[in-house]
C-alpha cells in the first residue's frame, strides 16, 4: 500500500513540475534563450561559467525522431548528442566561463543555429 502511495505521489510531482523542469533539472540551470525552428526548440541553460542546451521536438506524438543537440564555447571543441527520440535531447553541460558560446539543435528535417551568443 505505502509503494502504491509513493507511486502515485512522484507521478503527481511529475505531472506539476510538467517537462519545463525536467529540462531545467537535467542541466541544473537556468534558461537564458530558446531558439526555435520549423520542428521544434532549442533552449539554452546556464548556471555560473556553464552552459547547456536542450533541443525539444514540436511534435509529441510518441514516434522516435532523429534528433541534435550541441553547444561550443568559443575555442573549444563542440559538446554534441544525436540519436532517435520521442521528444527531447540534451548536451552536457560545457565550461564556457565569459566566453561567447554557439548553439545548434534539429529534429527531423527541421535545424537552427545560432551565431556566437552570451558573450
Amino acid at each position: 500500500m505505502a509503494l502504491v502511495l509513493a507511486l502515485l505521489t512522484a507521478a503527481g510531482l511529475l505531472v506539476v513540475a510538467g517537462p519545463g523542469r525536467a529540462e531545467a533539472a537535467s542541466c541544473g540551470a537556468r534558461k537564458v534563450r530558446t531558439l526555435s525552428f520549423s520542428t521544434g526548440y532549442v533552449h539554452v541553460y546556464k548556471r555560473g561559467g556553464y552552459v547547456c542546451a536542450v533541443t525539444v521536438a514540436k511534435r509529441r506524438n510518441g514516434t522516435l525522431k532523429w534528433m541534435f543537440a550541441s553547444v561550443q564555447a568559443r575555442g573549444n571543441r563542440p559538446m554534441m548528442r544525436e540519436g532517435k527520440r520521442r521528444y527531447r535531447i540534451s548536451t552536457d553541460a560545457v565550461h564556457a566561463g565569459r566566453r561567447c558560446v554557439r548553439v545548434e539543435g534539429a529534429v527531423g528535417g527541421g535545424s537552427v543555429s545560432s551565431e556566437w551568443i552570451l558573450c
